[in-house]
């Protein structure tokens, strides 16, 4: 009786943990007709997003200049994803002179910058139960 109590409680403690992941899942469009590759980060705070401090990160193949992909068991918070598709297989986001990009890119929440990436409100989607986004590449 004493270990079925013991393994109730170790369960019940762990009840809140599993019950505040949930998937984020990405549906990317509109990138490159060829093939690329597109590499995807998930930011959970400004900070992070300001240092390329990524929570987690994902690369897949684009079929058709599309994809779907899910990051699992992410806890409550707000996230920012940003990707891009590498159409050169150099495994960066390629610019120009001016620091432009060449390759296409996208954010959650469609979200842009001015001279640079959007900030982090901007491009934060919330995430509290399963969501769904899309990110359109540029």
């Amino acid at each position: 009786m004493k270990s079925i109590h013991t393994i109730l409680t170790i369960a019940a403690a762990w009840l809140p943990l599993a019950a505040s992941a949930a998937d984020l899942r990405v549906a990317v469009t509109d990138g490159p007709a060829a093939p690329a590759t597109l590499y995807l980060a998930v930011f959970d705070s400004a900070d992070a997003f300001a240092s390329n401090q990524a929570v987690v990160s994902q690369k897949i193949e684009l079929r058709d200049g599309a994809a779907q992909l899910v990051f699992s068991g992410l806890p409550a918070g707000r996230y920012v994803v940003k990707s891009f598709a590498d159409e050169n297989g150099n495994a960066k986001l390629d610019t120009n002179l001016l620091g432009l990009p060449t390759e296409r890119y996208g954010f959650s929440n469609d979200a842009r910058g001015r001279m640079g990436p959007p900030g982090f409100d901007a491009a934060a989607v919330p995430l509290d139960a399963d969501h769904s986004i899309t990110i359109r590449l540029r």
